[in-house]
């Protein structure tokens, strides 16, 4: 009978208002479990007033004579505990959006302190003021400040305790997001170097570069002995660099030199490489241009009818654009998505800054933050 009933019910609602059958869910199981948050909100607040007035006056609840004059202490007590609960943790909320704990403790403690206890004081004060003007007396007119002000002690106190625990909670919500942030940042750092050294290390590329390094010992001795220089310097950056949270751009675009050089001997002039200096005092993520020249000599097509063009320029005084041309070959090798991901999440946790990736009308562009080191 009760499925029955239930059925009839939504089928009139569905008919009757248009409510799809998800909504109506939606409905049925999300307002009962806000309306049970809400009752025990007011449970506990109703609680709470009636412990404080019967720990400020226990005779009180005695005689059932007694226990009936309550009900204006209950309901001054309740008023204040809503109105100092619920003020309390918005204004902890909205700080907390404005002045994090982490970034500034110090300033955020001072402001935690007076924001909180000086709400406090002023709602308690009105509404001893609208209690002893409406129920308490009948003649409130001559009634000085100082009374309604002694009628904020046990509130302030509450508040004080209040503004302890908020406080203290907060700190340590903070820095507990704070280290899980950089747990994830150091996630995020080991997963891009055993991608950068998985791409140097990986037997593709030792295969390619040993064949040209053959070919040259034959044809161009001089030729050679370079070209094993610039590899030692290629693996020498990997090691030395990749713990580094960002290296100068110097050091990057010299890496990216004598990867590409390893880079053209295999493919000549179907791979052109265009270096315009930039501003070499800033700042980059280690291994982050080479990721890139790599994803690009990898997914696209290199050959004498469609040669791949890179450029790498700034743009504006701090953003590196690294730009390809762009023809993806027809079978992709794989690709896991973690380099490029991993500069993005790296610098938007270093620098609050996004790397902005734009595909599309013949050409593959990224956008590097350059980031400015920041000294004691």
């Amino acid at each position: 009978m009760v499925n029955i009933y239930q059925r009839i019910v939504s089928y009139l609602l569905i008919r009757t208002f248009g409510i799809s059958r998800i909504s109506l869910a939606h409905y049925m199981f999300s307002v009962p479990k806000k309306a049970r948050s809400f009752a025990r909100y007011l449970g506990l607040n109703i609680f709470l007033a009636v412990t404080i007035v019967f720990l400020l006056a226990p005779s009180d609840f005695m005689s059932w004579e007694e226990f009936k004059t309550v009900g204006d202490d209950v309901l001054y007590s309740f008023t204040l505990c809503i109105t100092l609960g619920t003020g309390n943790e918005y204004l902890n909320s909205w700080l907390n959006k404005r002045v994090p704990w982490i970034e500034k403790p110090t300033t955020r403690l001072i402001l935690n302190t007076f924001t909180l206890l000086g709400y406090s004081f002023l709602v308690s004060l009105l509404i001893a003021y609208v209690f002893i003007q409406l129920f308490f007396v009948d003649d409130p007119s001559g009634i000085p400040l100082r009374v309604y002000i002694q009628q904020t002690y046990v509130p302030m106190i509450v508040a004080v305790v209040m503004v302890i625990f908020l406080t203290s909670r907060g700190f340590l919500l903070g820095w507990r997001q704070s280290a899980i942030e950089a747990e994830k940042l150091k996630t995020e750092r080991v997963a891009s170097q055993y991608e950068s050294l998985k791409n140097q290390v990986n037997p593709h590329f030792l295969f390619n570069s040993l064949n040209a390094l053959t070919s040259l010992v034959y044809e161009d001795q001089k030729q050679a002995a370079k070209f094993i220089k610039k590899l030692a310097d290629v693996y020498r950056y990997v090691l030395d660099n990749q713990k580094k949270e960002v290296v100068a751009l110097s050091e990057e675009l010299k890496f990216v030199e004598a990867y590409t050089f390893l880079q053209k001997i295999r493919f000549e002039d179907n791979l052109q490489i265009d270096i315009q200096a930039p501003n070499q005092e800033m700042m980059v993520l280690p291994l982050s241009l080479q990721m890139l020249v790599e994803n690009a000599i990898k997914h696209n097509i290199i050959s004498d009818d469609q040669p791949l063009q890179i450029r790498i320029y700034q743009e504006g005084e701090n953003m590196l654009v690294i730009e390809n041309n762009l023809q993806p070959k027809i079978s992709h090798e794989y690709s896991s998505g973690l380099g490029l991901k991993n500069i993005q999440s790296r610098y938007a946790h270093l620098s609050g800054q996004e790397v902005e990736i734009q595909n599309g009308s013949g050409k593959f562009i990224v956008r590097l933050p350059l980031l400015v080191l920041q000294t004691a």
